[in-house]
């Protein structure tokens, strides 16, 4: 008897007919630095760490402009295009994986992060900043990078202050100040007070930098507050709060100024929330106070 051929072919129903497109999710254990991309929101990242949140496994996934962001751990993510279900890692792994996330750690400004390193004793170098706000920015990025190296961080309560407390310190190889100053730009108030200081007994020991802002908060990168720019705000009225009034947010009060700034500085995760005008003369202090007399001095 001659064979019947199928005009449908094979039997359609052979087979995992019922498989997604794209095929099934491959069980693939969330190992550092394994780049995969979130299927609903298209974030695609390294895994940088695995951790227990609440009864569930978050896995935190960096991108290459070093915003990371935390997903449940499980369905949901794409391999090289392929559908995966991410894991922990077994529980013989965890502790090398514990031992690799620590050794790639990063302080928020950074550095690689010393665990569990106790605060040196202070030395006897300074690092100066004009105001509190500016001390609450510097501590926020760099505080551990300071704590490790003994630097106490101090207001100077405005930068004309600043030739009395140089006389004051006496300034030596082994006691240096470092000093942070707003709106440090040519021709202006604080370019002829830093050329005093320059003059002064141990002014040597004394480097001063600045940034060009009018003022520390735009030294945070404006879109971390939904912004394209920082605005520009007209003579007659104060910076801050026409700052704030522009964002919406309360401006009547010195209170309301303070509520804003902890928004702002809310905003800012690391030295990646920055702008580099600050970021460089920050760094160049620090490395300025280290130099020379030991922790103590």
């Amino acid at each position: 008897m001659p064979a019947v051929n199928s005009r449908y072919g094979s039997d359609p129903l052979a087979g995992d007919w019922r498989a997604p497109r794209g095929g099934r999710s491959v069980p693939t254990e969330a190992e550092p630095g394994l780049v995969v991309e979130e299927a609903t929101t298209g974030w695609c990242g390294a895994i940088v760490a695995v951790e227990k949140a609440g009864g569930m496994y978050v896995v935190h996934l960096e991108d290459r402009r070093g915003a990371v962001r935390a997903f449940p751990l499980g369905p949901g993510f794409l391999l090289e295009g392929r559908p995966v279900l991410l894991t922990p890692p077994k529980a013989a792994d965890r502790a090398a994986l514990a031992a690799r996330q620590a050794a790639a750690a990063r302080t928020a400004s950074g550095s690689r992060a010393v665990a569990g390193a106790p605060a040196r004793v202070a030395r006897g170098s300074r690092l100066l900043v004009e105001g509190r706000h500016d001390a609450e920015l510097v501590e926020r990025v760099w505080g551990d990078d300071l704590r490790i190296e003994g630097v106490v961080v101090e207001l100077l309560d405005g930068v004309d202050h600043l030739p009395a407390y140089v006389r004051s310190f006496a300034p030596t190889p082994d006691r240096r100040l470092g000093v942070l100053v707003d709106h440090l730009v040519a021709g202006s108030k604080e370019s002829r007070i830093v050329a005093e200081v320059a003059g002064l007994p141990g002014g040597a020991c004394v480097k001063v930098l600045g940034h060009p802002y009018v003022d520390v908060w735009q030294a945070v990168r404006p879109e971390r507050l939904g912004l394209a720019a920082w605005p520009t705000i007209g003579r007659g009225t104060s910076w801050k709060h026409g700052i704030l009034a522009h964002l919406g947010w309360a401006h009547e009060t010195q209170a309301d100024v303070a509520r804003g700034w902890q928004r702002i500085l809310a905003t800012v995760r690391s030295y990646a929330d920055l702008e580099p005008a600050l970021l460089a003369p920050v760094e160049e202090l620090i490395d300025f106070v280290t130099v020379g007399g030991p922790a103590g001095a």
